[in-house]
């Protein structure tokens, strides 16, 4: 279902049962925190009937609870502060296990990124980057991790990756002043989208370059400036984003990639190998 559900309840509030009402107050006031709560939990906290809970979502046009609350998970995430982001990890967590907890969540998001994401698209977006001239690659705060380890793997396979430093707005479009119809622009990016990366993909787009988004949603800012969509699943863990299946993600990027230009990465890196032998690079394992 489309649209703001903060919204959706604000609409329908009259026609609310009195049960409904309590339900819709507390998601309107508490939102940071219904969204991780289960139906039950839900119910208990405003003293009505799990069947009340899963009704009031059917009543605003969601298939059940489980649609309402991922619309709300997904409408909320960008807006949280970090110290929100602690109190609804905190509350989500528990008394649980913290190791065992957020390990399973990262296999779940593997798991959905799996299952959930555009074949059809990564392939394009295979196609295109192996027939770029140049690649540009973007990802800021968090997400530069990712946009690093992108870039680093590219810069084997690619003569003209260009990672982007992301300083400061005038120096990411001093970087990108070039980019035209030949290229292909990679931006990375997940809750709390940057402005900067939008704003950046925007260009590229006017440019006429391809444009690649790895992102955790369709309702992400870099979707609807995309010719390829790469949706991987990431999380809240406390006030740190968990990236895993992103990474899982760009790990297969890489590997689609340079299975399409073998020849070319195999002379590469015998090339390297005698450089790095030469320059001792990586230390030698003991006994030789």
């Amino acid at each position: 279902m489309s649209g703001d559900i903060l919204a959706n309840i604000q609409e329908n509030m009259s026609s609310f049962s009195k049960g409904q009402k309590l339900i819709a107050n507390f998601i309107l006031n508490y939102y940071d925190k219904a969204a991780f709560m289960t139906a039950s939990k839900l119910g208990k906290t405003v003293n009505v009937s799990e069947s009340t809970v899963v009704r009031f979502a059917a009543g605003l046009g969601y298939d059940g609870y489980p649609s309402m609350q991922k619309a709300l998970q997904e409408m909320i995430r960008n807006k949280l502060t970090s110290v929100q982001r602690i109190e609804v990890t905190n509350d989500r967590i528990g008394d649980q296990d913290v190791l065992s907890t957020v390990m399973q969540s990262d296999m779940d998001k593997i798991r959905i990124t799996l299952d959930e994401i555009d074949r059809e698209s990564f392939a394009r977006a295979v196609d295109a980057i192996c027939n770029a001239r140049n690649i540009y690659v973007l990802g800021v705060r968090s997400a530069s991790v990712l946009a690093d380890f992108l870039a680093f793997y590219f810069q084997y396979i690619f003569e003209r990756v260009i990672n982007i430093d992301t300083v400061s707005i005038s120096e990411v479009f001093e970087q990108t002043i070039h980019v035209d119809a030949d290229d292909v622009f990679i931006g990375l990016s997940f809750p709390r989208y940057s402005k900067r990366t939008v704003t950046t993909m925007e260009y590229a787009k006017s440019r006429g370059a391809q444009v690649v988004a790895i992102t955790d949603s369709k309702a992400s800012p870099l979707v609807p400036l995309a010719d390829f969509a790469l949706i991987a699943k990431s999380d809240m863990a406390s006030f740190v984003d968990s990236l895993v299946a992103p990474l899982s993600l760009v790990n297969a990027l890489i590997v689609a990639v340079s299975r399409k230009k073998d020849k070319e990465l195999q002379v590469t890196l015998s090339k390297l190998e005698e450089i790095w032998a030469k320059y001792e690079v990586y230390d030698k394992p003991s006994g030789n």
